[in-house]
């Protein structure tokens, strides 16, 4: 992967509602998880591709919802983890906050099946 992505170019299409659109990040986010889950992404990549500044305030300005920008606070955190603990519990802990990112954008994707 060579380019970021740009969540104001994928989620801003004419048409899309804020549901549709609070979706369409949630999976796009399960799938960054998927990559760092087996090792395909580094959270180092993880920041530059996908949990970067631009589309941190892309998801506070546009989508607003407390949630999202959960997944995007705990996404920028990772390789934090890495250069502030021993690599064990980093580990242990990179670990923990995938699985709180995983439950967050779940809940996004049933606030907006029960909304349908």
């Amino acid at each position: 992967m060579n380019k970021s992505i740009s969540l104001k170019t994928l989620l801003s299409e004419p048409g899309n509602t804020l549901d549709r659109q609070l979706s369409l990040f949630a999976i796009v986010s399960l799938g960054i998880l998927e990559s760092l889950s087996n090792g395909l992404m580094s959270a180092a990549d993880s920041v530059r591709y996908f949990f970067n500044a631009e589309n941190c305030l892309f998801v506070h300005q546009a989508l607003g919802e407390t949630i999202a920008e959960e997944v995007m606070s705990h996404g920028v955190q990772l390789p934090d983890l890495f250069e502030a603990l021993p690599t064990e519990t980093a580990q242990r802990e990179f670990h923990r906050e995938l699985a709180t990112i995983r439950s967050l954008c779940l809940k996004l994707l049933e606030e907006e099946r029960v909304a349908a």
